[in-house]
């Protein structure tokens, strides 16, 4: 779980192949500036393709972000890799001096990286990756709020936005030509509406930019709302134009996108559900479905997150508590999710997963057994197979393939 716990339950040869594929990396791509068109009729619709594979050459970089403080163990970023080609974990260096950074996301550029501080101080650390000499950060700022959990890189590469669990704020930090971070732009505290039930306040959890690259949405698991908001490109400000409201005690804390951009899909994580949420790309506006089931059964588990693959086609949450990974097939073009399975995570407390760019492995960092588990995806039904024992890195509580 994010963050101090809350009242209620949620938070070499080698050496230079990688250094190679770390500066192959700017090729990554970035979200789409444009919205698909409403899913057409099931009559009309054509199977898609699924987006071809790329091709499986030489190890790509995995970051993991751990907890370094409260005994957890961790010492840093991992910089490690994996083999694309069956997801073996190959252990590199660890960059240290770097504080509690739990959450990590990458620049357009692919040449620096940003962590979060998840401190009660919080903090934002900007990292550059230089082939074929040391990693290098790059500098720090103040967050702006206590115990920052979540940050991501607007398309523009211009601003980072970050989400702060413990003072239920986001925030927006300008992004220099350099990659190093400049003095905040802007901070809005969830107020409004008043917290849930067992909340003693806002708890924001996640602050990203949608598929049609004009909306920012922030979710908040103290609140039960999703805030959306635009960002003023020139001056980094925010105002806020639309607000989601879930069912009291839901927890919505994190939510991912469907390729098409119109749909979304919330973990909810206190009252362990998900959720199917419609997008307006033209308002910015979010509207929850009916909580669905996670496949958990009766005992105690916290959904953690989303992942989805590249096609569209298959969904997969993370149950902490429960230890699990929930397979979705996904249908009527994103507006539906068919629960399929669950199979076990092999590691204790998802916190995090996430699929390879290609969509055929998927990584889950388990914060309390220390480890990040991999598994294969099989193109023809997304099932999930593990690949060998977890990868032994204490405090891991993020995992980012490249």
């Amino acid at each position: 779980m994010d963050g101090p716990t809350p009242p209620t339950p949620t938070g070499s040869p080698g050496r230079r192949r990688f250094l190679g594929a770390l500066s192959a990396v700017g090729a990554l791509a970035t979200l789409s500036a444009a919205s698909a068109p409403p899913a057409p009729p099931p009559s009309q619709r054509r199977p898609q393709p699924a987006p071809p594979r790329r091709e499986k050459t030489g190890p790509r970089p995995l970051l993991i972000g751990t907890y370094t403080s409260a005994g957890a163990g961790g010492k840093g970023i991992g910089v490690t890799s994996y083999d694309p080609a069956d997801g073996t974990i190959t252990e590199g260096e660890t960059l240290t001096g770097i504080d509690d950074p739990s959450y990590l996301a990458v620049h357009p550029d692919g040449r620096t990286y940003y962590a979060v501080n998840e401190q009660e101080q919080g903090g934002l650390t900007a990292i550059r990756f230089r082939p074929g000499g040391p990693h290098e950060v790059i500098g720090r700022r103040d967050s702006g709020g206590a115990a920052p959990c979540h940050l991501s890189v607007h398309p523009s590469g211009k601003w980072l936005l970050s989400a702060h669990y413990g003072s239920g704020s986001v925030a927006v930090h300008p992004i220099d030509a350099s990659g190093a971070l400049g003095e905040r732009a802007d901070l809005v505290t969830h107020d409004s509406p008043p917290p849930g039930p067992g909340q003693q306040g806002p708890h924001a959890h996640q602050f990203l930019t949608a598929p049609d690259g004009g909306h920012l949405l922030a979710t908040d698991l103290g609140t039960d709302t999703v805030y959306t908001y635009r960002l003023d490109p020139s001056a980094g400000t925010l105002t806020r134009v639309a607000s989601a409201a879930f069912r009291p005690g839901a927890g919505p804390r994190h939510l991912t996108f469907h390729p098409s951009g119109r749909y979304a899909y919330v973990a909810a994580e206190l009252d362990n559900t998900a959720v199917v949420c419609a997008y307006d790309p033209a308002s910015g506006r979010l509207t929850p479905g009916e909580p669905q089931e996670t496949g958990t059964g009766s005992g105690t588990s916290h959904p953690a997150m989303f992942a989805v693959t590249p096609d569209g086609s298959y969904a997969y949450l993370a149950n902490r508590g429960h230890n699990s990974l929930t397979r979705y097939r996904i249908e009527s073009g994103g507006a539906r999710l068919r629960l399929l399975d669950t199979v076990p995570v092999g590691g204790d407390f998802p916190r995090h997963i996430a699929l390879s760019p290609d969509g055929t492995l998927l990584f889950a960092a388990n914060q309390r057994s220390g480890t990040v588990s991999t598994f294969t995806v099989d193109p023809a039904d997304g099932a999930l197979r593990p690949v060998g024992e977890g990868f032994a890195s204490p405090g891991a509580v993020c995992a980012l393939p490249l």
